[in-house]
């Protein structure tokens, strides 16, 4: 499954999801299809990660795998697009474990399709040079309650709080960095929330780093947000 030799940095996006929140303004795609300033979000991910120097991109897709298959192809930029099709609904954890089997690479980073994220990949890079063990990116945010917060001990992270608190804090950013082995102790084919099932009991005995980035964050995956992708994301099409 992986390869030494392989030296590019290489990333899997988990872009399965049918976006039901997402529906009733996008109805006809696939949520990491859904056009912003016209164009397939998708491309504005793809488009970014060819500017901080990725060379490989598994895509893992399931509802409407076709339309994204087709959209994406098997290059972009210079980079080499990898599309890994669920036969039926995995999950986060179900879909990253199939897609971790196409990575070449000991160690990936993992992000979800509906969220931009605007990181110094090359310093998360270093951070996983240095420690070895998975990384998660957290995000400072001025109303944490759509997400939950982390708590965070010693550049660690010790605990995903629930929902629904309102009021500023530190998110989970849906960005990560792996081991291409980290899941699996997952039978392939088994469907489970890579958060709920795998991340929330692993942080409490394992050793997890955070790096805590102050770059352009937004996820797309409710109305509200996603109208605002129009506008702030215009310097990234």
């Amino acid at each position: 499954m992986t390869d030494s030799k392989w030296d590019g940095m290489e990333a899997v996006i988990l872009a399965g999801g049918k976006g039901t929140r997402l529906r009733s303004i996008v109805s006809d795609r696939p949520k990491v299809l859904a056009p912003v300033g016209g164009v397939p979000f998708l491309h504005i991910l793809l488009k970014h990660l060819a500017g901080k120097g990725f060379h490989r991109i598994v895509v893992s897709v399931g509802y409407m795998a076709d339309q994204v298959i087709q959209t994406v192809g098997q290059r972009f930029a210079d980079m080499e697009i990898c599309c890994v099709r669920e036969n039926k609904p995995l999950g986060t954890g179900g879909g990253l474990r199939l897609a971790l089997e196409s990575c070449r690479n000991d160690h990936v980073f993992v992000m979800n399709g509906d969220t931009f994220l605007d990181l110094d990949f090359s310093e998360a890079e270093r951070l996983w040079q240095r420690y070895g063990v998975p990384i998660l990116i957290g995000r400072h945010v001025d109303d944490a309650a759509r997400y939950g917060r982390l708590q965070i001990s010693d550049g660690r992270v010790t605990k995903f709080e629930e929902k629904g608190e309102a009021g500023a804090g530190i998110i989970n950013a849906g960005c990560y960095i792996m081991p291409v082995h980290l899941l699996d102790g997952f039978p392939i084919g088994e469907a489970f929330s890579l958060e709920q099932d795998f991340l929330q009991r692993f942080v409490t005995e394992h050793d997890m780093r955070i790096l805590v980035t102050t770059g352009m964050f937004i996820d797309i995956g409710v109305p509200k947000d996603y109208n605002k992708a129009q506008i702030v994301l215009k310097r990234y099409y």
